[in-house]
């Protein structure tokens, strides 16, 4: 499954890496727009197969940010 940007913003901080397990609501990373932080949650239960932005990379709405399988 891949999770998707919801809005524009910065990569503010990478909380998971590739092969970790994650639960349903866990905080995959944190996104900055407009000085708030959003927390872009894992949408399912599983193991990150790959997280596709970096610290600092801007991100647009809809891109892909991980894949959890």
């Amino acid at each position: 499954m891949e999770v998707r940007a919801e809005l524009v913003g910065n990569v503010w901080k990478v909380e998971a890496q590739a092969g970790q397990q994650v639960e349903e609501e866990d905080v995959l990373l944190i996104l900055e727009s407009m000085k708030m932080e959003i927390p872009v949650t894992a949408p399912i239960r599983g193991t990150v197969k790959e997280i596709r932005v970096k610290e600092q990379e801007v991100v647009k709405e809809g891109q892909v940010l991980a894949v959890i399988e």
